[in-house]
């Protein structure tokens, strides 16, 4: 039994007590302010960068309209248009791909698998996906398309090089996404009768569709920009071709590939030309985030 004595020492260390958590509280938002302000630093640098040495090549009047066919290091004009439509085929392709496949995986991760051996293998392989470099995929696919099958060096190639790279991203995100949907909303669409894979797909895939677009739209930055695919499974080309199974094509990451080759840094012209590219490159990638999210804004079910 607390005695009247006690009393007045406990009302005492009460705001001492507030006092240590508001100072601790304190504390830690500070080093949380400062770690967000230590990452963003040299990402704001870098965008920074790319958009001032950037800017001037992207506002040309044929940036956008032509391509670098007929172009040297030392001769001024010509375009990004053939690198930009090489880079949105190969997106278009490998999201196409990965897409359907890695949600389907990380549905039967979660809702399927339960603690079966094959979900425990599936899981065990997409862990070692998620750690494969670029370039081993590229030489992966060389060695199957090319040594094994027999098939010419093209787009398509690459874009199944990269499907290996985007495939886990979006497992695992997937998967993730799934898993925080509660499960009371399982639960009470079972009650309704609904069967499993409907339940499925009005309830849980939408509930959790904006995380779900937000992990395949990283995959997607994350293999846009690759560049060891390009070197091992097609060639650069400043030409136009919008044929994905055969000839050299461009592409963003390629394109400033070949102006480091050509003189970047050295050579105003290419420098100028490697600056636009990277710029339209982070352009086209924030078009597409900004593009896919309203898409999901749309689609996703508004709460009531």
């Amino acid at each position: 039994m607390t005695s009247m004595l006690d009393r007045p020492v406990k009302a005492r260390a009460l705001p001492a007590l507030a006092r240590h958590r508001r100072v601790t509280n304190n504390v830690a938002a500070v080093l949380v302010t400062l770690s967000m302000a230590i990452a963003l630093t040299p990402l704001a640098w870098v965008l920074c960068s790319v958009l001032v040495n950037g800017l001037r090549t992207v506002m040309s009047s044929t940036w956008w309209t032509h391509s670098q066919a007929g172009m040297t290091s030392l001769k001024v004009g010509g375009g990004a248009c053939h690198a930009i439509v090489g880079t949105v085929l190969q997106g278009l392709v490998c999201a196409a791909i990965s897409i359907p496949i890695g949600v389907l995986v990380a549905i039967y991760l979660v809702e399927y698998g339960g603690a079966s051996a094959l979900r425990r293998v599936v899981s065990f392989m997409v862990d070692i996906l998620t750690g494969v470099p670029s370039i081993v995929a590229a030489l992966f696919i060389y060695a199957l398309w090319v040594a094994v099958l027999g098939l010419p060096r093209s787009q398509l190639a690459v874009s199944l090089a990269l499907v290996l790279l985007m495939l886990p991203v979006i497992v695992r995100s997937t998967e993730e996404m799934l898993r925080i949907v509660p499960v009371d909303l399982r639960e009470a669409s079972y009650a309704l009768g609904a069967p499993k894979w409907k339940t499925i797909a009005k309830i849980v895939i939408p509930t959790g569709l904006s995380g779900i677009v937000t992990g395949i739209l990283l995959a997607l930055a994350r293999v846009m920009g690759e560049t060891a695919p390009l070197l091992i499974l097609v060639s650069y080309a400043q030409i136009m071709n919008f044929n994905i199974f055969s000839g050299f094509m461009g592409s963003l990451p390629g394109m400033m590939y070949d102006q480091v080759t050509t003189g970047a840094g050295i050579s105003p012209v290419p420098t100028e030309r490697l600056w636009g590219a990277a710029l339209t490159l982070m352009l086209l990638i924030a078009m597409i985030n900004i593009g896919a999210r309203v898409v999901a804004a749309i689609l996703v079910p508004k709460k009531s």
